[in-house]
């Protein structure tokens, strides 16, 4: 039982520095009492050194375990060529949210605490959202842009990303919606197929395997139901937002489940016992909970946030590791453990 810092693995060879400095960042976003009040703290104490750092969260905060080991993945910002007029090869169209689609209030849909997107006809009738195969049947009407089918099948796991033209422009894609059906991986599908081994099932591989297998990688992605709209914006040049509404901080920012976590806490991550060949053996840091996705599910599980472009996405591809995650209750706080907790729906993340 983890009760005290020092039984935390890799705690004394954390960047206390670093980690804080996420902390400073996020935390705002908290509403319990408690954090804020050690948020406060925190930005009051500015820059500190490595000594300074690693005092401010042993004596303002006590571990919390959760009662079962999960799951570890990462995820990261893409960016992807596109271009503003389909051709052979940038076939796909970036679709904006639809006129045609209404969201029921949580808690009146088919599953308790699924959203219900229904799709409504010019006669006011209405039906559950096609998936995935479906929406692919439909004509896109005022597409954002055009990519190529698995560049943009990726981008909507992650859930937003950078879209490079061919004029120069950088255009961030933002998440504008989706038709509220499951995630489903790939990765166990194409290892069931004989499409890849347990070992190769990485994002990376199985980007590659789709577009080296154009005429059958349709029917794959199809596999996942869920379709993801998007809104554009100019690229700033920094990190995207969070479901939380604060830029993420890579390496430091997870997407988890928003039925046991809240939004600015401060966690723990001990991922060990990699799945995937090429991961790093271990992921040991404080972070901070400022996302959640569809695919993160459960009180043991998050996503990592790792950043934009290429490097990031070769290791997020790559991280599927056993993970204990410990949440630090702020002194002073009244919660004894893992709860419930209220979020705004998901951006990203998984």
């Amino acid at each position: 039982m983890i009760s005290s810092f020092a039984n935390l693995a890799g705690w004394a060879e954390e960047d206390h520095v670093a980690a804080l400095a996420a902390f400073q960042s996020g935390c705002i976003v908290s509403q319990d009492p408690a954090m804020r009040s050690a948020c406060s703290r925190a930005r009051a104490l500015g820059a500190v050194d490595e000594k300074g750092a690693r005092v401010f969260f042993e004596t303002n905060f006590r571990p919390a375990p959760a009662a079962h080991s999960g799951v570890l993945t990462g995820y990261f910002a893409p960016e992807y060529p596109a271009r503003s007029t389909p051709d052979a090869d940038f076939s796909a169209a970036v679709r904006p949210h639809p006129a045609d689609m209404t969201v029921l209030p949580s808690g009146q849909g088919d599953v308790p605490g699924r959203k219900l997107v229904r799709q409504v006809g010019d006669e006011g009738e209405s039906w559950v959202y096609p998936d995935r195969a479906g929406i692919e049947l439909i004509p896109p009407v005022e597409a954002l842009a055009y990519m190529r089918p698995e560049d943009l099948f990726f981008l909507q796991i992650q859930g937003s990303g950078i879209l490079d033209m061919p004029d120069g422009r950088r255009m961030r894609a933002v998440y504008a919606g989706d038709n509220g059906r499951p995630f489903v991986p790939l990765a166990s599908a194409m290892v069931r197929r004989g499409l890849l081994s347990a070992e190769q099932a990485s994002a990376t591989s199985i980007r590659t395997w789709l577009r080296q297998h154009r005429a059958d990688a349709q029917s794959v992605m199809d596999l996942n139901p869920r379709y993801v709209f998007f809104s554009l914006q100019v690229d700033d040049g920094t990190d995207p937002a969070g479901a939380s509404g604060v830029r993420l901080t890579a390496g430091r920012s997870v997407a988890v489940d928003p039925a046991y976590h809240a939004y600015g806490e401060l966690c723990w991550i001990d991922a060990v016992a990699p799945v995937l060949a090429g991961a790093p053996k271990t992921y040991r840091r404080l972070v901070l909970a400022l996302d959640t996705g569809s695919a993160i599910k459960g009180q043991a599980r998050a996503d990592l946030y790792l950043g934009r472009g290429d490097m990031a996405g070769l290791e997020a591809g790559r991280v599927r590791h056993t993970l204990t995650l410990v949440r630090l209750i702020p002194i002073g706080s009244t919660e004894l453990g893992y709860g419930g907790h209220e979020a705004i729906p998901a951006s990203g993340g998984g």
